[in-house]
């Protein structure tokens, strides 16, 4: 089943996410080759797909796991947690309709 992983931010976080950005990513490539990986990304501060220092407020995946505990167990050992980043994380079913 699929997952929403939606997490936001702690406020002046920026710099903990850009040194934890490459762990963070891995783990989303191991998600994307095995291909379970539906879509992820941050969410900007600002308008604007570069935010620069204004930074990000939170996170979105959405990815497919075999149970809501995986799927907990999986966002619990990002690095974005492990380094402060996140203030707080829910994760819930998801059901695609479209595209």
């Amino acid at each position: 089943m699929l997952y929403a992983i939606i997490a936001q931010d702690k406020p002046d976080t920026l710099q903990l996410r850009l040194n934890s950005r490459p762990a963070h990513l891995a783990r989303l490539e191991l998600l994307k080759n095995q291909g379970k990986l539906i879509l992820a990304g941050p969410h900007p501060a600002i308008d604007s797909n570069d935010p620069g220092s204004a930074g990000f407020t939170g996170s979105l995946v959405v990815a497919e796991f075999e149970s809501l505990e995986a799927a907990k167990e999986w966002a619990n050992a990002d690095p974005y947690c492990d380094a402060g980043v996140y203030a707080n994380v829910t994760i819930k079913p998801f059901k695609k309709v479209l595209p």
